[in-house]
């Protein structure tokens, strides 16, 4: 009985830094994609400097690539009305959008969101 608490003791901590790893790969995507805002290199620094110390926590580190799926998936949200120019009127306000083509920013992030839990399923 201890042994079996013990064991999922350490899948949930596992789990617990996927969780923490995800909103690293998105601030590491994020700041990628919008040229490091400095307070997301902060995050993206102190973060690695916690896991360089702690090996354990990057058996965990899987949650990167689910973290940069995030932001795709994001993305390919925000451009669904894509690709193209989509415009739109109100009551009080009326404008044009240009929208990229969702598509590839939606099989790359299920790609990566898939990759980074099937990483994390196996390395437990």
């Amino acid at each position: 009985m201890r042994r079996r608490f013990e064991e999922q003791r350490v899948q949930i901590i596992g789990w617990g830094w996927f969780c923490v790893w995800v909103v690293v790969g998105s601030a590491v995507a994020l700041s990628v994609v919008s040229l490091g805002p400095p307070f997301l290199v902060g995050i993206v620094a102190v973060a690695t400097f916690v896991a360089l110390r702690r090996p354990a926590i990057w058996r965990s580190a899987f949650g990167l690539l689910t973290g940069v799926g995030t932001l795709l998936l994001y993305v390919a949200w925000v451009h669904r009305d894509g690709p193209g120019t989509t415009c739109w009127r109100t009551a009080t306000a009326a404008g044009c959008d240009q929208h990229l083509n969702p598509w590839p920013w939606l099989a790359l992030g299920i790609a990566f969101f898939i990759a980074g839990i099937v990483g994390q399923v196996r390395s437990r």
